[in-house]
């Protein structure tokens, strides 16, 4: 299991990647922007913004995209989230359930277009996680 740090913005996801990568003198790992996704109802002005990226600097993944959230946005403070990438779908499901437990399930487990199993929750103390597992890929061999 991996760990990294997922951030959140309210609308300027890519200034502040831009500005990280500069600063951290980081690789740009990718970068997705809304438009590039099977979803249907993005609305125009969310079009180019960022759905989902990453950069590396020495082995430490820094992950981040623009929040959709219609609640009234990302509050600063509350927009770190910790996110765990699994070995296993088996290892994901009983980590998610635990970690879950007492707490708030913010995106059930559910399977992606981007071919992952997927699901967020904020714990019993508040702490927000996020769960991935990369669904290996049909027809790929295993060598």
């Amino acid at each position: 299991m991996e760990i990294s740090f997922y951030l959140l913005f309210n609308g300027n996801c890519e200034a502040a990647f831009n500005f990280y990568l500069e600063a951290l003198g980081a690789k740009l790992l990718h970068l997705q922007r809304f438009s590039d996704s099977e979803m249907q109802d993005i609305e125009p002005a969310w079009k180019e913004k960022i759905m989902h990226c990453g950069i590396e600097k020495d082995g430490f993944v820094l992950m981040g995209s623009d929040s959709r959230d219609s609640s009234g946005g990302v509050i600063t403070g509350d927009n770190v989230q910790l996110a765990l990438n699994f070995n296993s779908e088996e290892e994901l499901d009983t980590i998610y359930k635990k970690l879950s437990a007492g707490g708030e399930e913010t995106m059930p487990l559910q399977n992606t277009f981007w071919g992952a199993k997927f699901g967020m929750c904020k714990d019993k103390f508040g702490v927000c996680w996020m769960f991935n597992y990369d669904r290996p890929q049909q027809g790929a061999s295993s060598n």
